[in-house]
């Protein structure tokens, strides 16, 4: 078998965009793969059509020696580079399972669990008041999730003014009181503060049982954030931003931290997810991906979480997104509402396939990204929509 050709789909989800690719093979095989970050996705996707001449001819369920060509023929060039690579690596993973009739997880050694917990992200499309999180946190619990994530200080960068923290407080403090004790919260900080201050606010907040601290500081170096966690009252998750391997070593090395995040897709696909799961398994660490691209990404993790005995968590926002992006992919996994769990796929490979159909209808959209610096970015409505918003 071998590669004939790589074709790549951007779609506008309204506040980001996704970019998906199919690996297309001589034997009518087909591997779906994703590629998204926030703000690049024409960038990344001008890489995965810059590198796919590295592979083309290339057997596809040769998937580390695929995954080692694209990721070093040429010169390392840092993010990008891995988000071409692993949509790449991901599709032939999937090209390899569907080939020999099998999900992904059973060639990473077979499943530890038939389901994983889920919290809720992307949900709180509201004001940044106490009522209205609540509110959108009522069909958090309604889809049946036990837990969500949230970034509840509007626009503090560096400090936190008294008036944000209490507003902050007040939005936790009632979603505490709403829901109860057995309802998880985290916190995702966005690396907002610098270190002392997200100690500090950290400290404010203890009191209210959160269960992680994330991202408490900048990311450009791991031990700023060691040091955080080392006297941080919450536990400490972090590696979204992360692109290789060795700084999750860095990070067990300093031992601070014991939730690692890595995002698959950032850091080079599956192969290289493994590799992280591995230090954090000899570190008695814990792995919680982070996942905030499209559904292909959300069944990559899926896979992940069935092979991966330290899996702890996954973080979805597929339930949150536009109705119509539930009819993008064959496949959707649906919450359980006893446990608050989701499903692995168990068709072979991804156990997905892309709706070229529904994808045409979503084109890319130059003003679709996320802003955390915007006023209002809670609402997640894409740049254009919410400056459209301001202006009526």
């Amino acid at each position: 078998m071998k590669i004939t050709d790589i074709e790549t789909y951007s779609v506008s989800a309204g506040w980001k965009n996704w970019l998906f690719l199919r690996v297309l093979t001589d034997e009518g095989l087909h591997g779906t793969g994703e590629a998204t970050i926030n703000g690049f996705i024409k960038t990344t996707e001008a890489a995965v059509h810059e590198l796919k001449q590295l592979v083309i001819g290339k057997d596809p369920l040769q998937v580390n020696a695929v995954k080692e060509r694209l990721a070093h023929t040429v010169q390392d060039a840092g993010h990008i580079h891995r988000l071409a690579t692993a949509g790449i690596e991901v599709a032939c993973w999937d090209i390899l399972g569907k080939s020999l009739g099998v999900p992904v997880y059973q060639l990473l050694g077979g499943k530890h669990r038939d389901s994983i917990l889920a919290y809720a992200n992307g949900w709180y499309r509201a004001e940044r008041t106490a009522e209205d999180f609540i509110a959108a946190a009522e069909s958090v619990a309604e889809h049946g999730f036990r837990a969500a994530k949230l970034d509840p200080f509007g626009l503090a960068q560096g400090t936190i003014s008294r008036h944000d923290l209490q507003i902050a407080r007040e939005i936790l403090l009632g979603l505490r009181e709403k829901f109860g004790a057995d309802f998880e919260i985290m916190i995702d900080v966005h690396t907002r503060f610098n270190p002392r201050e997200s100690i500090r606010v950290a400290e404010k907040l203890a009191d209210l049982d959160l269960y992680w601290w994330e991202e408490p500081t900048k990311a450009e170096r791991e031990v700023l954030t060691n040091q955080v966690a080392e006297m941080c009252s919450i536990p400490v998750a972090t590696g979204e931003q992360f692109d290789s391997v060795g700084q999750f070593f860095t990070l067990a090395e300093a031992g601070g931290v014991s939730i690692f995040q890595p995002e698959p897709m950032s850091l080079g696909g599956i192969t290289n997810t493994i590799a992280v799961a591995n230090i954090a398994h000899a570190n008695a660490c814990w792995i919680a991906p982070h996942q905030s691209g499209g559904p292909v990404a959300t069944a990559v993790c899926l896979q992940l979480a069935a092979a991966i005995p330290n899996f702890l968590i996954q973080e979805h926002f597929d339930a949150f997104n536009e109705p119509w992006a539930h009819e993008l992919v064959s496949w959707n996994p649906v919450i359980n509402r006893e446990n608050g769990h989701l499903p692995i796929p168990v068709d072979p490979g991804l156990g997905i396939e892309l709706n070229l159909d529904v994808i045409a209808e979503h084109p890319y959209d130059p003003n679709s990204y996320f802003d955390v610096h915007e006023d209002g970015w809670e609402r997640r409505l894409g740049v254009r929509e919410q400056n459209q918003g301001k202006k009526q």
